[in-house]
């Protein structure tokens, strides 16, 4: 019996619809592929700086498409031409992927819709919309600081599974004593929760850093849910703001500002594919 691809090669009627559904997929990849993407935007994308860095780059005659100096930062570019950019002479790494962080404040969901209340979605650019972002772990509600977010996939499960000890750090303030070197081992040596009746849990070792008056710096490699405020009430304190300062040696000392993003450059990227043990380039 003939198979419908060897009947259609035969009748020009089917051959038409045949070719159109064998390689819609196809064609549709190619029609997005060839999409148009601002010269800003695409080097934002590429982490070669912010998008108002970039646009001053791009003024100031730095960047150039095919020898010919580009100086709009509104120019539009096809995917194809990329290999064609250049930056100060030499060609830009572009990427599918994104990397970025945000300085999220108090007040906003670690999730991209709500229903109810704002969403660190509400402070996302409207062009990364739609470029498949997702935030790598979670912040709760009124805890502040950092927020990486990305499309690579694979580098956000590693970043977040306990499995790979990704330091995340964060800057805690608390109600009740100060806390004190017993303390500070206890946590080196990796405690145990127990807080429901007949059900343990026991953490990996966490750095503790005693600062001045009801502050302290602690540092994790697990991410459990409410652990740091967790940790905190199984020795009588109670945690009252909570701010992550770095995750994976990313830090926001060079920014952004509280409700702000910008991108990761390629120094941090390939910084957290080595501390995610990730081979390749982050492409």
């Amino acid at each position: 019996m003939s198979s419908i691809k060897d009947l259609a090669y035969c009748c020009p009627y089917l051959h038409f619809h045949y070719t159109t559904l064998h390689f819609g997929r196809r064609i549709c990849s190619e029609i997005c592929y060839n999409t148009l993407m601002r010269m800003d935007r695409l080097l934002a994308n590429s982490g070669y700086g912010t998008r108002s860095q970039i646009r001053e780059l791009i003024r100031s005659g730095r960047v150039s498409l095919h020898g010919v100096v580009i100086v709009d930062p509104s120019f539009s570019v096809e995917e194809a031409q990329k290999p064609e950019i250049q930056l100060d002479g030499s060609p830009v790494q572009s990427s599918r992927y994104l990397y970025v962080c945000l300085h999220k404040p108090s007040g906003y969901l670690t999730a991209l819709e709500d229903k109810r209340l704002p969403t660190i979605a509400d402070l996302l650019p409207q062009e990364l919309l739609f470029k498949g972002l997702t935030p790598v772990g979670r912040l709760d509600y009124h805890t502040t600081g950092l927020l990486l977010l990305t499309n690579n996939g694979t580098l956000s499960h590693r970043l977040t599974s306990p499995k790979w000890h990704i330091e995340k750090t964060y800057l805690v303030t608390y109600d009740g004593d100060p806390l004190t070197e017993d303390v500070r081992r206890l946590f080196a040596s990796g405690m145990t929760l127990s807080e429901n009746p007949g059900e343990i849990e026991k953490l990996a070792p966490a750095v503790l850093e005693l600062l001045s008056g009801s502050t302290c710096r602690i540092t994790i490699t697990e991410g459990k849910t409410h652990q740091v405020k967790r940790m905190l009430a199984a020795v009588s304190r109670s945690v009252t703001a909570l701010h992550r300062e770095s995750v994976g040696g990313i830090t926001l000392l060079h920014g952004p500002a509280s409700g702000e993003i910008r991108s990761l450059t390629q120094e941090e990227i390939l910084s957290l594919f080595d501390a995610a043990k990730m081979t390749g380039t982050p492409v």
